[in-house]
């Protein structure tokens, strides 16, 4: 007898994951692949986080934490949002989480009930889409133009058709690197507050700006919740470690659930976490090549007939047109692997509806891995 299936778990696969898993069997077969697929950085992480983690495991201090995470990881999240936003953010409000993908479950269950209505944006990030659909949520998509960036009358539109519960939006985002604008993003979260619509902010590519400073949505009131990780700037994305950033009223619920559904996050990481933060110099190194890659691609993919959707403001992700050489970035992109051995992500992960004209190159690699796709790109195309 054949194991029960629920609906549920009928979401879209993770397309980036599925080409990783091609690129890496080539790659064990010997071919010279060159992958922009993935959003990890290439560095490992910062020298002091992995020798605190280290130490730790040499004096075998390795156990449960409380939920809410290790009282000093909450501290020093705490003072990075007093040192670099000059937010005041208590620790009491923190919660420590394995990973953001934690924090977005933790999230959904806290603050909404099956069959609410959740805003986010196409494109984006199709864990949101896949987790709210598999939690019993109505995901209201709401479709970005222009510069790809949200803003207050879109989702004034989206509630008027039909009221929100909720609203989750990232900037920088996934794909594009777009940000909302200061005043953009205070107008979005003050509109969403006259219409009673619960905020969240995903803040992983904070730090990851290239052209302004960051303006975290905690400066906007306690209302909101932030949502982070240390995978991104902290190239700690193996760690499995983030946080959440709560308002007062929703940390007990989060750690009830957290209780039951993760224990806590893993400590090892956590105690690594806490030095991240004292890692500035040699992550700046790492984002200055980002800087490169970003400008190599920013300025071949446009004539090699690959113009960019979005500007590249932030993260390190080019989101590309491919409608000149294509109408199915899947083909495209399973093309460029087998025939040109470089991954690439279909548009299709982040716009069921729009992304088969896009493609998404991630340039958290190298600077010779950036050149090379480029090169093979031309040749190819």
């Amino acid at each position: 007898m054949a194991a029960a299936i629920s609906r549920r778990s009928a979401v879209e696969p993770f397309h980036a994951m599925d080409v990783l898993a091609q690129a890496n069997l080539l790659k064990a077969k010997g071919h010279p692949v060159v992958s922009l697929a993935v959003g990890q950085p290439s560095d490992p992480a910062p020298r002091k986080v992995r020798e605190a983690a280290a130490a730790a495991v040499y004096t075998g201090r390795i156990g449960y934490t409380d939920s809410l995470g290790l009282a000093d990881l909450r501290a020093a999240i705490s003072a990075h949002y007093a040192d670099h936003y000059s937010v005041d953010v208590p620790s009491s409000r923190i919660a420590v989480t394995t990973g953001s993908s934690a924090g977005f479950n933790l999230a959904f269950l806290a603050m909404f009930d099956a069959g609410d209505r959740v805003a986010i944006t196409a494109p984006g990030y199709p864990a949101y889409r896949n987790v709210l659909a598999a939690l019993g949520l109505e995901v209201v998509e709401i479709r970005l133009d222009g510069d790809g960036s949200l803003t207050a009358e879109l989702l004034e539109q989206a509630h008027r058709a039909k009221p929100l519960k909720g609203l989750l939006f990232a900037s920088p985002a996934n794909p594009t690197g777009a940000i909302i604008p200061d005043d953009a993003l205070r107008g979005l979260v003050e509109a969403a507050r006259e219409m009673g619509i619960t905020v969240i902010s995903d803040e992983i590519y904070h730090r990851l700006a290239y052209s302004a400073p960051d303006m975290t949505a905690l400066s906007l009131g306690d209302d909101v919740t932030v949502i982070n990780s240390f995978s991104k700037y902290y190239c700690m994305t193996g760690w499995r470690i983030g946080w959440m950033v709560l308002p007062e009223n929703l940390v007990r619920p989060v750690e009830r659930l957290a209780q039951s559904l993760y224990i806590s996050a893993p400590e090892i990481s956590q105690i690594g976490a806490i030095h991240a933060f004292d890692a500035g110099d040699e992550l700046e190194r790492v984002k200055d090549r980002y800087r490169v890659n970003r400008k190599l691609l920013a300025e071949a993919l446009p004539t090699l007939g690959l113009p960019l959707a979005a500007p590249m403001d932030g993260a390190f992700y080019a989101y590309c047109d491919v409608s000149r050489h294509t109408n199915d970035s899947m083909d495209f992109a399973r093309k460029l692997l087998a025939e040109c051995h470089v991954a690439a992500t279909p548009g299709l992960d982040f716009d069921p509806v729009e992304g088969h004209r896009y493609l998404r190159l991630s340039y958290a690699g190298s600077e010779a891995d950036v050149t090379t796709a480029i090169e093979r790109l031309r040749g190819w195309l």
